[in-house]
């Protein structure tokens, strides 16, 4: 390990990483030294793009086949990865799946799919993972949340069970995997512009969505996969070590105004409150 390769020697999985915020994640534990196992479900050839970027990078990569809502698949993951990596010192749970429909419409099979897929799977796959990570003296577990876990969103509501259990899962494995030397977190990426938002039907049916949630951002931008990878890669560093069984929001302040207020009113001190709270250009007016 060095100053520029922090990771080398490091083995991480990182599930759903054919694509999105998960090969962002992948190539940026390339890019500080790790080997990388990249696990994908359907599509295989997202997955090959991942690892040739790996391997351009001078690190071992591996592709590993599984529905990690599946225990079989899940168990099957990891045996593979136990003969092919032989190790393993990161786990990131990044693959979600879910239906994304009204409360009503809402069916008994897409509440086991989700739930099997964004927070079963966290569960048991920490189960796995722990035995190789002692092995090795310790290691680091970050799952991908959603704001969705405490906010409601449309049509949201399974995925946004699901990832709340995984955010209660997250604070359970940090517990009891401290004793191993196990860091267990999670991060609540906002919108994020992915192929993942064009199975969303509020995307889709709203127009400027995008330039909104952007005029809306006080950082003045969207939130990006490398943001992300950037924030999983820290929580997995020995400077990360102390933040346990935490879910770190990650969406440039989006979430952080309160809505209906016109903070366009009041930029940088330009207009400025007395000390009863009104607004000086507007006697009658009330802010907050």
């Amino acid at each position: 390990m060095t100053l520029d390769l922090p990771f080398e020697g490091k083995i991480a999985l990182i599930t759903g990483s054919g694509r999105g915020i998960g090969r962002a994640i992948a190539l940026e534990f390339a890019r500080l030294g790790a080997d990388i196992v990249v696990n994908f479900f359907r599509n295989s050839a997202p997955a090959r793009e991942t690892m040739a970027g790996i391997q351009a990078l001078g690190r071992q990569a591996w592709a590993i086949k599984a529905n990690i809502g599946e225990i079989d698949h899940l168990n099957r993951l990891f045996d593979e990865l136990e003969k092919q990596a032989g190790g393993l010192d990161f786990l990131i749970c990044n693959a979600a799946s879910g239906y994304n429909r009204p409360v009503m419409s809402q069916k008994p099979k897409g509440w086991d799919w989700t739930m099997n897929i964004n927070a079963r799977s966290v569960l048991f796959a920490a189960q796995r993972a722990a035995p190789l990570m002692k092995l090795r003296g310790g290691g680091a577990i970050v799952s991908v949340s959603s704001p969705g876990a405490a906010r409601v969103l449309p049509d949201y509501v399974l995925v946004g069970a699901s990832k709340a259990a995984l955010e209660a899962v997250t604070r359970y494995l940090a517990i009891e995997l401290a004793g191993f030397n196990i860091v267990v977190n999670a991060v609540s990426p906002g919108l994020v512009l992915t192929d993942a938002l064009k199975h969303f039907d509020v995307v889709l049916k709203e127009a400027n969505l995008v330039e909104k949630a952007l005029s809306l951002t006080p950082a003045g931008r969207l939130v990006t996969p490398e943001d992300i990878a950037g924030v999983v890669a820290f929580l997995c560093s020995p400077g990360g070590s102390m933040i346990r069984g935490q879910t770190i929001l990650i969406d440039g302040g989006y979430t952080l105004p309160i809505q209906g207020v016109d903070w366009g009113a009041i930029p940088g001190g330009e207009k400025q409150q007395d000390g009863s709270g009104t607004n000086q250009d507007d006697p009658g007016r009330r802010t907050v």
